[in-house]
């Protein structure tokens, strides 16, 4: 039997093993959700979220409430964090209070790790994002999105393309699929944008997109992360959009029926064309949906019932 998880903040820390069997979790509650409804009917989830935030935040909301949990939101505008309180205060104030759960994002690298190790026995932080490091929440909903609509992750070439190096989700779904085996994984970007040598193991780099997705049959899309970058040129959005964007053109050139994702939220005309982004190969929508179910398999398997 797979080891019960505890918390969950980087893809390092979880065994091929855990991370497929909450793959497979997902795909089963995503078949049907009712017969897990309520099944953790008076537990609590704290958001604790530094950062903004639509699909994470709202999605981690609907599946504890589809298992039947209480969710209080607290955000650093309108707590006390406005006035200068600590991550640490703020975290010991609300395990105080005695939540099952406590969903961080931060945009400092290694906050939800720290705070996991402050936990009290029974409370299960999750990592929503931290800084550029992990958004591994991310990864999984995305892995279970491939499996569903590629098969066999040894038949996946996936591109990857755009600010790679700025992306927390990149660096959680490439930490996820090369744990499974992937077939291939393609990096594309400006130079300015691509990770260090640690982060690209294993993988094909290029310096051309056309190149990059010529016979993908799995493209997703990152948009350049703006806030999080400093003294580097960043293009105009028309530029980086024919040089980067991928366009109906673009796509003609990967596999038949290669799929479209982008972990949201979009620059529509810069990384990815509306054309593209609403076309049947896309499954961008169903990323979003698939975020509820790996988020409510996430929050069973930390919750078992002899918890």
């Amino acid at each position: 039997m797979v080891a019960a998880l505890n918390h969950f903040t980087e893809i390092d820390h979880c065994s091929r093993e855990q991370l497929e069997d909450l793959i497979n979790f997902a795909m089963e509650i995503s078949s049907d959700p009712a017969p897990f409804e309520n099944r953790r009917k008076g537990k609590m989830l704290v958001n604790l979220f530094y950062e903004p935030s639509t699909r994470t935040r709202v999605s981690f909301e609907v599946a504890a409430k589809r298992l039947g949990m209480h969710v209080i939101n607290v955000t650093a505008t309108g707590s006390s964090v406005e006035k200068g309180e600590t991550l640490t205060d703020t975290f010991y104030t609300i395990q105080a209070m005695g939540p099952d759960c406590i969903v961080v994002r931060h945009p400092e690298e290694g906050n939800a790790r720290k705070l996991a190790a402050l936990a009290e026995p029974g409370i299960h932080v999750i990592n929503a994002g931290d800084g550029i490091a992990a958004h591994p929440t991310q990864a999984l909903l995305d892995a279970v999105t491939l499996r569903q609509h590629v098969g066999s992750f040894q038949k996946l070439r996936l591109v990857m393309a755009g600010d790679i190096r700025h992306s927390r989700v990149a660096h959680s779904v490439i930490a996820l699929l090369k744990k499974l085996d992937v077939g291939e994984i393609r990096l594309a970007g400006p130079a300015q944008f691509m990770p260090g040598e640690a982060a690209t193991a294993g993988t094909r780099i290029f310096d051309n997109l056309d190149s990059a997705i010529r016979g993908a049959n799995a493209v997703m899309m990152l948009r350049i992360q703006k806030e999080r970058i400093t003294g580097l040129d960043i293009p105009g959005a028309e530029e980086y959009h024919r040089e980067w964007g991928l366009t109906t053109r673009r796509l003609g050139l990967t596999e038949p029926g290669c799929h479209v994702l982008h972990p949201g939220p979009m620059n529509r005309g810069v990384e990815i064309s509306s054309a593209v982004a609403d076309s049947p190969q896309s499954l961008i929508r169903n990323q979003v949906r698939n975020g509820l179910y790996a988020r409510m398999a996430l929050l069973l398997t930390l919750m078992r019932e002899e918890n």
